[in-house]
């Protein structure tokens, strides 16, 4: 898949690896220069060397001051800012267990990166897109968001926040020229998911086949498949395409698939 980004700067938070990183790949190589944000500032920049022109910077979305020092350091360097991708987030491993018994601890990690992160990157952001006439922002979901599932309380509920918050500054940006979509990924094969399904040693690997049972495609997504979608959303082409949650799921979501 081939767009034209030539001139655009774009921002990938949580792009060290896995989705972040196929995301901020596949902007850079359609002519992006794209920072790599992450907490793993040294693996970002690891990641960011392939691409001639991008550059790797640590930010913790979680905290306001780290997100503004590296916002307004890309903007500094690069001449500007076009395009946001919100997609740093995390889940719990070993808590999976019903609400009443979740650890407020825990919820509050959770909601702390997975939804305030995304409001706090935008809110920084905003001005400096606007600084260049306009630009957009894709927030990376979940269709978790859509659909809550058993025993992630805090992940379904932060995920469910970002579709909305999505949705209500699609409508408050887009009269400034601002696009805001999001992207609502299924099961993709990443470090993470290896490690709760795919891997051998999976904490639920002995679930893998129950849960592919509810995908018609039978098997999970690759990073590269949220990362065209990405794209898309950031190319020139989407431009009347707005508030707008793109579910890339290999069919999860379009009904009940299971034998019963």
């Amino acid at each position: 898949m081939r767009v034209d980004l030539q001139g655009k700067v774009a921002v990938v938070t949580g792009a060290a690896r896995g989705i972040g990183k196929a995301i901020a790949d596949a902007l850079a190589g359609n002519g992006a220069r794209v920072a790599y944000a992450d907490v793993l500032v040294d693996e970002a920049r690891r990641s960011a060397a392939a691409h001639a022109g991008s550059t790797g910077i640590e930010m913790d979305v979680s905290d306001p001051l780290s997100v503004a020092r590296g916002l307004e350091g890309v903007a500094s360097e690069m001449g500007g800012l076009d395009i946001v991708v919100n997609n740093a987030g995390v889940n719990t491993m070993k808590h999976r267990v019903t609400a009443d018994e979740f650890p407020l601890e825990e919820w509050q990690r959770i909601l702390k990166v997975d939804l305030d992160g995304v409001f706090i990157v935008s809110k920084a952001a905003v001005p400096l897109l606007l600084a260049r006439g306009g630009g957009r922002i894709i927030n990376i979901a979940s269709v978790f968001g859509l659909v809550p599932a058993r025993l992630q309380c805090a992940y379904v509920a932060a995920k469910a926040g970002v579709v909305n918050l999505t949705r209500a500054m699609a409508l408050e940006l887009a009269p400034r020229g601002i696009l805001v979509n999001a992207i609502a990924p299924g099961s993709i094969l990443t470090d993470a998911t290896r490690g709760l399904f795919y891997g051998k040693d999976g904490l639920f690997s002995d679930r893998m086949q129950q849960m592919l049972a509810h995908v018609p495609l039978g098997k999970p997504g690759e990073p590269e498949d949220i990362a065209w979608a990405a794209l898309y959303l950031a190319a020139p082409e989407s431009r009347y395409v707005n508030g707008h949650i793109l579910t890339v799921d290999g069919g999860w979501t379009a009904g009940y698939t299971r034998d019963f």
